[in-house]
């Protein structure tokens, strides 16, 4: 019989992105992209002149453009469970009934509008890449055509570092172009491309929420003691009586700790003493 093998394979596998960094996406090929969100604005309502003011400033950003850009249009539907459980906790905290009983109709109707209507929600980005190429072609096609999968062609640190020189002044480039057209564009930081990516691939779980970056790094417990508390000369083990015996090996390492250790220690060992008693006391009255 063929022995049993685990399964290592991954959704991450089928994904091209490597890793997300100072909002920046590496890929698995040693490119790099950053993503710029983009406001709207409604063209319809413009007057003649500046609809046409708008068109040549497009017309304009095109023409200044010696890169690649992706314009991507995003249209999902309209998630309003944070705005309902503000309402909802706005509701729990007013005293006055007849505002709180308008408050709950209101957050009903909100959620029935939405669900009947299916309101849609747009978000336009730019997505500004760089090759793998512009970095080293030699180390780039080699790894491309390599049997070896899930290996970056460069060092991480030297791409991201890489990734900056190049991308920082195509995103000035296009900010500055937006700014003609009445627009407001920003980069996406890290949380939020992690956020970004997590709806596309997930579509069906929204209002996900997502902790700070910094928490995913920080260790989940830790020690407020100074690092003398933990030397050789103060690991002193604990007795296995309740009460310190008098004249025992134990006394000898007592009198080498300071006096605070030693008030501790029969803090301790007087607060157990307490709770035998108790314990006892509660169990007398039990079997009575």
């Amino acid at each position: 019989m063929v022995p049993a093998q685990a399964i290592r394979a991954s959704t991450q596998d089928h994904l091209e992105i490597e890793d997300i960094k100072e909002g920046i996406v590496i890929l698995k090929d040693g490119g790099a992209c950053l993503i710029i969100s983009v406001t709207s604005i409604n063209y319809d309502l413009l007057s003649e002149k500046e609809q046409e003011a708008i068109i040549y400033a497009y017309a304009g950003l095109l023409n200044s453009l010696n890169f690649p850009i992706q314009i991507v249009i995003r249209s999902q539907l309209k998630d309003v469970s944070s705005y309902i459980n503000l309402l909802n906790d706005l509701a729990e905290k007013e005293t006055r009934p007849l505002i709180k009983e308008q408050i709950i109709k209101y957050a009903k109707f909100v959620a029935e509008i939405v669900k009947k209507n299916n309101v849609l929600d747009k978000k336009f980005y730019i997505v500004i890449p760089m090759s793998s190429l512009e970095i080293g072609a030699t180390k780039a096609l080699v790894s491309t055509f390599s049997p070896g999968k899930g290996k970056l062609p460069f060092d991480k640190a030297y791409i991201l570092q890489k990734a900056k020189i190049n991308l920082y002044p195509k995103r000035d480039h296009i900010l500055r172009q937006l700014g003609r057209l009445g627009l407001k564009g920003r980069q996406l930081e890290t949380k939020e491309l992690i956020k970004l990516f997590f709806e596309i691939y997930n579509p069906q779980s929204p209002g996900q929420q997502f902790a700070e970056i910094e928490q995913y790094q920080k260790p989940l417990i830790q020690s407020t003691l100074p690092a003398e508390k933990f030397s050789n000369s103060s690991l002193v083990k604990a007795p296995t009586s309740l009460t310190p015996p008098q004249n025992s090996p134990g006394e000898n390492i007592s009198q080498n700790l300071p006096e605070e250790s030693k008030e501790t220690r029969h803090q301790i060992f007087e607060k157990i003493n307490n709770l035998v008693k108790q314990t006892a006391v509660f169990d007398k009255g039990e079997k009575k």
